[in-house]
């Protein structure tokens, strides 16, 4: 069984050789392929991975010609990836390689789709920082029937024949056990270990998991019927519809105090007004993602650029 590990990379230059060393540590005894994409970088990450993948052919390189993001990283390393199993895996370090170990043997248990749980990573954080990701986690197993504590972990095993045809865009490689889910494939978690990063800085914000809450709108919709426009549209339509909710609630307590009357303020007049502009936003990001999931298809374009390919044969 061939093990492709999938490593999206962005200014992690001081990162990637003690991870290259433990991964290599970890898949020596078994035949492997190391695909590293560097998703526009601007540290030294280009010449770290060029002389890595001088020294060791399996150690794999791709540079895009500008940044694209994670999902297109991790899109790209699947579509070059020839194993039978792959493993996306971040390049901070904070992930560690000797637990692919534990997802490979529920693969051989015969799950399709493993998923890493860092069941201890908030455990030294603040609740503002906690709850967010929390709250997120549950929402999404909730709208996906897929329950998983940790979608946003990298770290994940697919057997290549469930994801050979999945099309990703924006924040979607982290529902991928999910879309798996829905086409008969069988999905597990188990505990990994989640390590502080030692070097740089992280390059990830709390504003990704309002995307990754925009980006399910869209999963949702596509499971049920049938790259980033919404993100644009998603994120203007929630904040009208959330102004609008606040206004109605604000003229639902001046009323209840006798201060106004319905009819004395355009409150609800305005409260309707913003309800329904922002769920017409909404829309328009649903369709324009549709659209642009029809552009990149039918013209079999991909959501990135690449300007290098090294070890490829």
């Amino acid at each position: 069984m061939k093990i492709s590990v999938v490593v999206p990379i962005y200014n992690e230059a001081d990162n990637l050789n003690q991870l290259f060393d433990e991964l290599q540590a970890v898949l020596k005894n078994h035949e492997h392929e190391i695909i590293t994409v560097n998703d526009g970088s601007r540290d030294n990450t280009r010449s770290v991975l060029n002389e890595a993948a001088s020294k060791n052919k399996n150690i794999k390189v791709i540079h895009f010609h500008g940044n694209f993001g994670q999902t297109a990283a991790i899109f790209c390393g699947i579509h070059h990836s020839s194993g039978d199993v792959i493993v996306p895996i971040d390049s901070d370090l904070e992930n560690d390689p000797n637990d692919i170990f534990k997802m490979l043997e529920k693969i051989n248990e015969g799950y399709d789709v493993v998923s890493g749980w860092r069941k201890g990573r908030w455990n030294d954080q603040k609740l503002r920082r906690k709850l967010p990701s929390m709250l997120a986690n549950k929402l999404i197993s909730k709208i996906t029937r897929v329950k998983l504590n940790d979608y946003g972990c990298t770290l994940k095993a697919y057997r290549r024949s469930v994801i050979k045809d999945a099309s990703l865009y924006g924040e979607m490689h982290r529902f991928i056990p999910a879309y798996a889910s829905w086409r008969g494939a069988k999905v597990s978690e188990v505990e990994v270990d989640f390590r502080p990063r030692r070097k740089g800085k992280s390059n990830y914000g709390m504003s990704r998991i309002f995307k990754v809450l925009l980006d399910l709108v869209v999963v949702k919709f596509l499971d049920k019927y049938m790259t980033r426009p919404m993100h644009f549209f998603g994120g203007a339509g929630f904040l009208v519809f959330s102004l609008g909710v606040a206004t109605g609630l604000l003229t639902i307590v001046l009323k209840i105090l006798g201060l106004r009357d319905f009819v004395d303020t355009p409150l609800p007049i305005l409260c309707a007004l913003l309800v329904m502009v922002g769920v017409q936003l909404i829309a328009m990001g649903v369709l324009a993602e549709m659209l642009m999931r029809v552009y990149f298809e039918s013209q079999n374009k991909k959501p990135y650029q690449i300007a290098e390919k090294i070890n490829f044969e």
